[in-house]
């Protein structure tokens, strides 16, 4: 993986080793979108790419960042973080959480890379973060746990950088592995680590439609949810069940189907749980349909090319069942299929995908 190269990387570029390295996986959601925010439940694994970053100090109050991916280079001071809209803001709104929170911080240098694709629904930004938070924790000899270090992540992202994100993606950056999936209750952040059944694959296409959740979609649909708790008079759509549509139902458009999405989703994560502990695969394609039918057409997060590569997994005899992943606006979509067919199953869907759409995919999962 690109982690062994860190510290040559640093090195080349500053000229002197790093005084540590840390990395973090991406995460690809099997289940459950757009419940994190609604105190809802997910389930998230990791996938084999990842950030990494090498780290050392310097005297003085400044940063310094190299992105080897953008070939860009930034620097700031610590205490005059300012947003600009552009990538160095997930690292300043680190040290800025960081040092509200009273830890005490010098100057640093840092050399980032990452394979995770940017925009792909597959947490970039919360790789970056935890990934970043795990190097300046054993930079400094920070107390964070890894629950504190996706919490922290998020109010970076939340705060300085502008997206109004739930807690999933740097919870599963910071606590989920490849091979497992986190059952996670984003209410008290309870979890599980699932071991994912041996008999099936999991694949993960990118459809190189990219998306950007500090834009304005993303934090519509969490204001629509909060204006539907409004009116149905709850904290939080989590303390909805099924058994309370028909309310939900005489909504207003749209605040009616974005509520139902949220609870028909929690029930979907509930069911996909029991399944896959009961290894019966054939219902979890069943729920993953169901899911991105709810995100297509209830919560309106899909976009046609993601919709394609749903429609042409789904011919797949191999494939169980596919969804959108991540936040939507374009990204990934994940499938589930027969063990030892979901390579094979993946390179026909992206090879058709790009002859219709002519865009270039990339085949995530299973790794080479």
């Amino acid at each position: 993986m690109i982690r062994t190269g860190t510290a040559g990387d640093y090195l080349s570029h500053f000229g002197a080793a790093p005084e540590v390295t840390a990395h973090a996986p991406g995460r690809v959601n099997l289940i459950g979108e757009h419940t994190d925010y609604n105190d809802g439940f997910v389930l998230p694994s990791a996938i084999p790419q990842q950030a990494v970053i090498g780290l050392s100090r310097l005297e003085g109050d400044g940063v310094e960042v190299y992105a080897s991916d953008l070939n860009e280079a930034r620097a700031y001071r610590l205490g005059e973080e300012t947003q600009t809209h552009s990538w160095i803001d997930y690292v300043q709104g680190v040290t800025q959480e960081l040092v509200r929170d009273g830890h005490k911080l010098t100057g640093f240098r840092a050399h980032i890379r990452s394979d995770v694709p940017f925009g792909s629904g597959l947490s970039s930004s919360a790789a970056l973060l935890v990934c970043l938070l795990r190097g300046l924790r054993e930079l400094f000899g920070l107390p964070l746990d890894d629950v504190q270090v996706a919490q922290l992540a998020r109010r970076a992202e939340n705060g300085l950088v502008g997206a109004n994100v739930g807690i999933m993606d740097q919870m599963a950056c910071s606590l989920a592995q490849v091979g497992e999936a986190l059952f996670l209750d984003c209410r008290d952040l309870t979890f599980e680590r699932l071991k994912l059944p041996e008999d099936m694959d999991l694949v993960v296409l990118h459809s190189g439609v990219e998306h950007n959740h500090a834009a304005g979609d993303y934090n519509t649909r969490r204001a629509e949810c909060e204006r539907a708790c409004e009116l149905l008079g709850v904290a939080s759509l989590r303390e909805l069940g099924v058994e309370d549509l028909e309310r939900v139902n005489a909504l207003p458009e749209p605040l009616n189907r974005r509520a139902r999405h949220v609870i028909t989703e929690n029930a979907r994560v509930l069911e996909t749980v029991a399944a896959l502990r009961a290894g019966e695969l054939g219902r979890v394609g069943e729920l993953f349909t169901a899911s991105h039918a709810s995100m297509r057409d209830d919560y309106q997060v899909s976009v046609r090319e993601v919709d394609l590569i749903v429609t042409l997994a789904e011919a797949e005899a191999d494939v169980y069942g596919a969804r959108l992943t991540g936040g939507g606006f374009g990204g990934s979509v994940v499938m589930i299929a027969r063990h030892g067919t979901g390579r094979r199953a993946g390179e026909r869907v992206a090879a058709e995908y790009a002859r219709q759409t002519g865009r270039t995919p990339r085949l995530l999962m299973p790794a080479h």
